[in-house]
C-alpha cells in the first residue's frame, strides 16, 4: 500500500506588512486547500493572529535571534560586497554611499574596513563564502539550535519565507537547510532587487511580482536557475479585489467627513526617514486650495505612513484644520523591539480605508512611493513630488528619480514629476482637468510591475508552493 506523503507548509511571517500580504489576503484560505497542515512561524506575537482559528493551522512565535559580532561582520561583508558589485545601479550606489560611517567608533572602523576590502573583493564566490562564514558562526548559537529542534519536531515539507531580506531569520533558514527542508521566498517589494542589499541567504525557490522582477532576480543572483522562479503577482494588492474590503462612496465620504460635491486630493506620506519634505508639500497644497490656485473646488486628505504615528504633523494640523487626516490603524503589537515599525499590524478597518481612498479620490500625490502603483490600479492620476536637491538645502528626494525601479516609472510617463510648488500646482490642475490623459501609460506600468491579475493571486501562490512540495 502506498502511503500518501503529508504536505505540511511552514510559513514565516516577519512583520506587519507580511501579515497584511499573507494573513489578510486570501492566502491562508487557499493554502489550506493545498496542504494537509500549516504552521505559521511568526516574528509577531501570537495574539496578533486571533482571527485564525482553523484546527489544522498552528501558530508558533519564534524566539528572537540577536547577532554576535562575528556574524554581524560577515553578514555586513556580504551585503556591502553585493552593493559594491552592482553599484552601476543608482539605488545600489546610493545605499552604498549612505551606509558609509560618518564617525570612527570601533564598529564604524570595521565597516570602513569592509568597504575598503570589498571595493576589490566582491565576486559572487566571495559573497557566498562570506555567507558561509556568517552561517558557521551562528550554527552553534542556542537560538539556532532551538530552531533546529523546532523544525525537527514539526517536520514541515516546505518552508515559505514571506520576505527575503530580514537578517535575523538567517538562522531559521540555516536550520531548514541542515534538515534538507525545501525553502522558498517571496520578493517583498518592487524596489528590493535593484536597490537593496543581499538576501538573507540562499533559497531553493522564488516567487516574484512580474517578469521584470524575474529578470532582475536572475541578473543579481546568477546561481539561480529560471525554473526555480515563478511569476505570481503580489498579494499586496489583492485586498483591492476582495469583497470584504469594499466600501461605498457614501461610506467613504461619511468616514472622512468629506463633501461629495468637491474633488478630493490624497497626499500619501513617506515615513520620517525619507519624508522630511512631506510637511512642505502638504502646506503647498493646502495654501493653493486656500488661495484658489487650484481651479477646481477641492478638498485634501492626508494619509500618513503606517510605520509611524502622526506626531510630526502636529504643527501643520493646527495650521490647516480643514485638512482631513487618515492615520493608518496599525496596532503596535510589541514595545521595545529593535525594529518597532515591523511590529505594527494593520487592522481590517485600515485596509478598507486605504481601498476607499484609492477608489474614490480624484488624484494622488506622493514622493516616489509604491502608493503610485496602488492608485494606478484604480486608474487615478499620480503626481510624484521631489522638492529637495543638494543645492536647495531640502532633503534630497530628487535622487530617487534615478533609482532603477522608479526611473522606469518616470520614463513611462505614467506619473508627472513636480520639483517645486509651481510645477505641483500646474500638474494638479492638469490632472483634475484631464484625469484620463495617462490611462494607457498607467495600465502599461501596472502590466510591467505586476504581471498577473489581482484576482486569484493567493491561489496562484498556494498552488505554486504545493507544486514545489510534490
Amino acid at each position: 500500500m502506498i502511503v500518501k506523503k503529508m504536505k505540511k507548509l511552514g510559513i514565516v511571517i516577519t512583520d506587519g506588512v507580511g501579515f497584511r500580504n499573507f494573513i489578510m489576503s486570501d492566502f491562508i484560505a487557499e493554502a489550506i486547500q493545498q496542504f494537509d497542515s500549516i504552521t505559521l512561524y511568526s516574528g509577531l506575537p501570537i495574539y496578533a493572529y486571533n482571527t485564525i482559528s482553523q484546527p489544522n493551522i498552528t501558530i508558533k512565535e519564534l524566539d528572537v535571534y540577536v547577532e554576535s559580532k562575528p556574524v554581524w561582520f560577515f553578514r555586513k561583508w556580504k551585503e556591502v560586497a553585493h552593493l559594491q558589485k552592482h553599484q552601476s545601479f543608482y539605488g545600489m550606489k546610493d545605499n552604498l554611499e549612505t551606509g558609509y560611517p560618518k564617525n570612527n567608533s570601533a564598529r564604524a572602523l570595521l565597516v570602513k574596513l569592509i568597504y575598503c576590502c570589498t571595493r576589490f573583493i566582491h565576486s559572487d564566490a566571495s559573497i557566498l563564502l562570506a555567507e558561509k562564514w556568517q552561517f558557521l558562526f551562528f550554527s552553534k548559537n542556542k537560538i539556532t539550535q532551538s530552531y533546529l529542534q523546532l523544525l525537527k519536531e514539526d517536520k514541515p515539507s516546505h518552508l515559505f519565507f514571506t520576505h527575503q531580506r530580514p537578517p535575523f531569520l538567517a538562522p531559521f533558514l540555516y536550520a531548514a537547510q541542515q534538515l534538507k527542508i525545501p525553502t522558498s521566498t517571496f520578493i517583498f517589494s518592487w524596489d528590493n532587487l535593484a536597490s537593496k542589499g543581499r538576501m538573507l541567504g540562499t533559497f531553493d525557490y522564488f516567487l516574484v511580482w512580474s517578469h521584470l522582477m524575474q529578470s532582475e532576480l536572475l541578473y543579481f543572483y546568477p546561481t539561480v536557475s529560471t525554473e526555480k522562479v515563478k511569476v505570481v503577482g503580489t498579494p499586496q494588492f489583492e485586498p483591492y479585489v476582495m469583497a470584504k474590503y469594499k466600501t461605498t462612496a457614501d461610506e467613504f465620504y461619511a468616514k472622512f467627513s468629506l463633501d461629495a460635491n468637491l474633488k478630493t486630493i490624497c497626499y500619501s506620506c513617506a515615513d520620517v526617514s525619507i519624508g522630511s519634505n512631506d510637511p512642505i508639500v502638504i502646506r503647498a497644497i493646502a495654501n493653493a486650495i486656500r488661495n484658489n490656485s487650484i481651479q477646481a473646488k477641492v478638498q485634501l486628505v492626508v494619509r500618513t505612513s503606517p510605520a509611524e504615528d502622526h506626531s510630526r504633523f502636529k504643527t501643520i494640523r493646527e495650521e490647516f484644520t480643514e485638512i482631513k487626516w487618515n492615520v493608518p490603524k496599525w496596532v503596535l503589537t510589541r514595545e521595545n523591539h529593535a525594529e518597532t515599525w515591523s511590529q505594527r499590524v494593520p487592522s481590517e478597518e485600515d485596509i478598507k480605508d486605504l481601498r476607499s481612498l484609492l477608489e474614490y479620490v480624484d488624484l494622488n500625490i506622493n514622493m516616489c512611493s509604491t502608493m503610485s502603483l496602488d492608485f494606478m490600479l484604480f486608474d487615478k492620476p499620480v503626481i510624484n513630488t521631489v522638492f529637495g536637491n543638494p543645492e536647495n538645502g531640502m532633503y534630497n528626494d530628487q535622487r530617487f528619480l534615478n533609482f532603477d525601479h522608479f526611473k522606469k516609472v518616470v520614463d513611462s510617463k505614467s506619473v508627472t514629476i513636480a520639483k517645486n510648488e509651481t510645477e505641483l500646482i500646474n500638474q494638479i490642475n492638469d490632472a483634475l482637468n484631464n484625469p484620463k490623459e495617462r490611462t494607457a501609460e498607467r495600465k502599461a506600468m501596472i502590466d510591467l510591475q505586476v504581471s498577473e491579475s489581482l484576482e486569484g493571486t493567493s491561489k496562484r501562490i498556494a498552488t505554486t508552493l504545493s507544486h514545489w512540495n510534490d
